[in-house]
Formats: structure tokens, C-alpha cells, sequence
């Protein structure tokens, strides 16, 4: 009775931060694609989810940037205290947790306005603000690309090849996209792209997450 109840005080905690952690996606894109539908002047195919802070209604993207960072956050402690010894242990919940502190910078340091959202606003330049949020961004994606692929190296030591093959197919399809994106060639099709494989990255977070969990 004893060691039962001990493992309910150790194993709950773990799994609340790790519902935490799976609900960080699907609300960052709820509330993203809420926003793209309803802010006048936005365009999936001209501009990135950041520059959604900017305008009367930016807090409500600057908001949704410091929820999903403190839930990834969650997640990644979570991962940490159930993942068994062994290959992508440490650095794996490592990473997923740069990558939430890095919404966190995204959120306090807004994307320039620009390309005309909000509505009126010119050409893109690039502010101190503006860099420092893209630098917060590049940091923040390549750890978790990099998370795919340590957490791809531990499934396939541990012999699960399918997992093994859906965390690098997203990490190779994120990498691509971004340097697609950071080329500067930021067109109609670049720009959906980034998205889908944004959309990607945050799913497999999710399905990590949640296969941990169970």
C-alpha cells in the first residue's frame, strides 16, 4: 500500500506537467488561427505567426507566445522526470525546454510590423526589438529541430523504428522549410510551407509528449 501510494505522489505531478506540455501546440494554433481569421489584413501566405503582436489586439499573440512557452516549459520537466536512463534523457527535455524559453524572448521581444499587417503598416524593417525576437525564434527552432533527432537516436536504440522515422522525417522537413524561410525567398508557397511544418513540429511535440505520458 505503501509503495503504491508512493508512486501516485511521483508519477501525477510528471503527468500534469506533461498534459501541459501536449495541450502547448494545440492552443498556440488555436489561438494563432483565431486571430488570422479575425485581424483584418493578415495573410497566411504573406506573413508569420509573430507579427501577429503587433496592433490593438498584439497582446493577445504576445499572451499566447507566454502560455505556450510556460506549457512547453511544463512539458519538458515533465519528459525529464519519466524518461528512463539512457541515450536523449537529459538533452532531449533540454531542448523542448530552450525551445519554450525561447517563446518566452518571442514574447517579450515583438516581430517588426511590416508587409502590411497591421493595416497601413509599410514595408518590413528590422528593428533592435525585431532582431532580437528573430534571434529568440532561430534558437528556439533549431533546438527543437535538434530535439527530433535526439529523440529519434533514443527510439531507435530502443527499437521503435516508426517513431524513430516520423521524429526525423519532421526535423529534416522543419530544417528545410526554415532555411527556406531565412533565405529571404519568403513567397506564397515558402511562407504556407513554414507554416505546415511549424504545424508539424509542434504535433510531434505533442505525440512525444503524450506517448511519455501513457
Amino acid at each position: 500500500m505503501t509503495i503504491t501510494a508512493t508512486r501516485i505522489r511521483a508519477t501525477t505531478p510528471a503527468r500534469t506537467l506533461l498534459t501541459c506540455g501536449a495541450a502547448a501546440g494545440p492552443l498556440y494554433f488555436l489561438t494563432t488561427f483565431i486571430q488570422a481569421a479575425v485581424r483584418d489584413g493578415f495573410d497566411l501566405t504573406k506573413h508569420p505567426a509573430s507579427i501577429l503582436s503587433n496592433g490593438d489586439a498584439g497582446w493577445i499573440q504576445v499572451t499566447n507566445f507566454l502560455v505556450a512557452g510556460v506549457l512547453t516549459i511544463a512539458g519538458a520537466i515533465g519528459l525529464s522526470r519519466v524518461l528512463e536512463p539512457g541515450r536523449g534523457s537529459v538533452w532531449g527535455p533540454r531542448l523542448l525546454g530552450l525551445f519554450g524559453v525561447s517563446l518566452l524572448f518571442a514574447a517579450a521581444f515583438k516581430a517588426d510590423a511590416g508587409n502590411g499587417f497591421p493595416v497601413g503598416a509599410g514595408p518590413a524593417t528590422l528593428s533592435t526589438t525585431g532582431m532580437l525576437h528573430m534571434a529568440a525564434g532561430s534558437v528556439g527552432f533549431l533546438s527543437l529541430i535538434v530535439a527530433t533527432f535526439v529523440f529519434a537516436s533514443r527510439y531507435s536504440r530502443e527499437g521503435h523504428r516508426g517513431w524513430a522515422v516520423y521524429s526525423r522525417a519532421t526535423g529534416i522537413a522543419f530544417f528545410a522549410s526554415f532555411a527556406w524561410m531565412s533565405s529571404g525567398n519568403a513567397n506564397a508557397v515558402v511562407m504556407l510551407a513554414f507554416w505546415a511544418t511549424v504545424m508539424l513540429a509542434w504535433g510531434w511535440v505533442t505525440a512525444v509528449t503524450i506517448r511519455s505520458a501513457r
